[in-house]
């Protein structure tokens, strides 16, 4: 998308995975929580309330076809959906699969304990299984 860049916070954070038609798909780099990132790929896009009616009606359908591919691929007991924006100012929604066992359920992920980056090829390998879920036709 012209003039799309990605905010140097969220890309230090996460690693591709997909384009979709509206948003760029990533992985948060956090192993505690299996957790997606879609990025909408338009210029200067900060908040919901921004979005065209039909980039908000894809948006949601992008968010449901990332819950259904964690829920698929992990067997969460929860998916969560959260668009903050407060430390990033892009716009972007988390999408997460959520455990009873997980190290902040009930709460939510944010400011919990300690980020756990993947080792490289284990965010290789599961980049890779996701793209392959989440864009089956590929």
């Amino acid at each position: 998308m012209t003039g799309f860049s990605l905010s140097p916070r969220l890309a230090a954070d996460s690693d591709f995975v997909t384009d979709w038609p509206l948003c760029q798909v990533r992985l948060m780099d956090d192993r505690r929580f299996p957790w997606l990132i879609l990025v909408p790929r338009r210029a200067g896009l900060e908040e919901w309330n921004e979005l065209t009616r039909a980039d908000a009606h894809q948006l949601s359908e992008e968010i449901a076809r990332a819950g259904e591919g964690l829920v698929q691929h992990f067997k969460p007991t929860k998916i969560n959906v959260g668009a903050l924006g407060n430390i990033v100012r892009q716009m972007h929604v988390h999408v997460i699969a959520r455990f009873e066992a997980d190290a902040a359920w009930p709460g939510p992920v944010w400011g919990q304990g300690t980020s756990l980056s993947y080792e490289t090829e284990a965010r290789e390998r599961l980049c890779g299984e996701l793209k392959a879920r989440l864009d089956p036709s590929l």
